[in-house]
């Protein structure tokens, strides 16, 4: 039987698994996906070593960043972003691919209105760097915005009235109310927004977090990360099955 999995830490939130095992169980495919909750990534290739006919995994935080010096291969798209979500394990080598970027720009392309040129891309881990990647293909401007910002980005309490009016596109790239934390959300002058700000979670469980609801207080338009997952998933799954 074929085996395909998730890598990550403290994935017990993450809707992977079951969203594979359903696919599997609709279209009759004779295969397993199990979660790989690793405290660090020490294990790592004795781990896939050990499993027999694994032929995918995919990555999640905190590791899209630090599984790189891991793989034997990066696809050209991966390379450029720097960063990991899905690997093919082919001929026992492991080559790294990005699903992310295909999976937020599908999503967010039909959302998109005239007033969204410019965007805030709270956090700065390997899920930023997929959706800065996204945005530019898009010819959409960005900043990132983090708790230590380089030198041209904001970090949170440099966040004002005239930035949040200048930019109507936030996509959030934090676990910040990620279940169990419910309560958490980026920190943020929520009072400035209304109605022209997309406010674009990455978490989807919950499907409503207190980012968005915050948003949708102030008359934003919201969306989560659950359609990004699935087109991400789909992805992954035809590199998985390439010749």
């Amino acid at each position: 039987m074929d085996k395909y999995g998730l890598v990550g830490k403290n994935i017990s939130y993450s809707f992977s698994k079951s969203y594979f095992e359903k696919k599997f169980a609709a279209e009759e495919i004779h295969a397993r996906y199990q979660n790989f909750d690793l405290p660090s990534l020490a294990d790592f290739r004795e781990i896939v070593a050990h499993e027999k006919n694994l032929k995918g995994l995919n990555v999640t935080i905190p590791y899209k960043q630090a599984i790189l010096p891991f793989l034997d291969q990066l696809d050209e798209q991966a390379a450029k972003i720097g960063a990991v979500n899905t690997i093919q394990v082919k001929n026992k080598k492991l080559v790294g691919y990005n699903t992310d970027c295909f999976g937020f720009m599908k999503s967010l392309f039909p959302l998109l209105e005239k007033q969204h040129t410019e965007a805030l891309i709270l956090g700065t881990g390997g899920a930023s760097k997929a959706v800065a990647h996204a945005l530019r293909s898009l010819g959409i401007e960005y900043k990132f915005v983090s708790r230590n910002p380089s030198k041209n980005d904001f970090s949170y309490d440099q966040i004002t009235k005239e930035i949040l009016e200048k930019h109507f596109l936030i996509v959030n790239c934090t676990p910040l109310g990620t279940h169990p934390n419910l309560d958490e959300a980026p920190s943020l002058p929520y009072e400035f927004l209304d109605h022209r700000h997309l406010l674009y979670d990455l978490v989807y469980n919950p499907p409503l977090t207190t980012f968005l609801a915050n948003g949708k207080v102030k008359g934003c338009k919201i969306y989560n990360g659950q359609k990004m997952l699935e087109y991400q998933a789909e992805r992954s799954w035809e590199i998985w099955n390439e010749d």
